[in-house]
């Protein structure tokens, strides 16, 4: 008890001193988990708008597909993108494992189908008039794409804001195509299980205070985006 108590002490000092070992690691977790973000949003987003927009053969396959892949677990897929990242794997030639786009890539994986979904059911979400009022009024079939899709802009940035929480917050992919290399691709979760194994409890103590502090505040900005969504539309009702 005494060697806890110990260790959350000398974590607090480590996070107030701005230990640049601390906060390094913090950085790479932040700006990996935001470029995936990022990238699975730039292909992710129109998947979403594909599906949400339009009637097609086999709609509720692909939704149901993308759902469950929402619980993937992270250390499978992360076997199956070393096995792709791999000298031997059908990537290998780009020379990408154990690197921080590994990572990036890895992550913005293992998120798009969170964004895909959470988004799809946004759009899907909008009166269908809002895009037949657009095309009455002359716009074109992407000009009224995008009117629905700024309809449903706040549940596309939950979709967002969900994704790097997810991001943020996975072990395996990070783990196993990132090697978990000292100052390179080490982040919030690969170091706290380093740091642990090696006893190094302030640090890894220092590391999970502010992962669950992160984590918290994602949470809450999606608790809060989705009780002004609510009161949005429930001030937009007729009454």
């Amino acid at each position: 008890m005494v060697d806890i108590i110990g260790g959350i002490i000398k974590a607090l000092q480590l996070i107030i001193s701005g230990d640049p070992t601390l906060y390094g690691i913090v950085y790479r977790s932040l700006f990996f988990s935001g470029i995936a973000v990022i990238l699975a949003m730039l292909w992710g987003t129109p998947i979403a708008m594909l599906i949400g927009l339009r009637d097609f053969r086999g709609k509720s396959i692909i939704k149901g597909f993308f759902n469950s892949l929402i619980g993937i677990p992270t250390v499978v897929l992360g076997l199956v993108l070393y096995l792709v990242f791999s000298k031997g794997g059908p990537l290998g030639f780009l020379e990408l494992l154990y690197t921080p786009g590994a990572i990036i890539l890895g992550e913005a994986v293992l998120v798009t189908p969170i964004l895909i979904s959470i988004a799809t059911t946004a759009i899907e979400a909008v009166d269908p008039e809002i895009m037949s009022l657009a095309k009455t009024l002359g716009a074109s079939e992407s000009q009224a794409s995008i009117a629905v899709l700024k309809e449903a802009l706040n549940g596309v940035l939950l979709s967002n804001i969900a994704s790097f929480n997810r991001a943020i917050a996975e072990l395996g992919v990070a783990l196993l195509v990132g090697g978990n290399i000292a100052g390179l691709t080490d982040v919030l979760t690969t170091a706290i299980s380093r740091y642990t194994q090696r006893g190094e409890l302030d640090l890894a103590i220092a590391l999970g205070i502010i992962l669950m502090v992160i984590v918290f505040l994602i949470n809450m900005i999606i608790i809060t985006a989705r009780k002004a969504k609510m009161l949005f539309t429930l001030g937009r009702s007729p009454q």
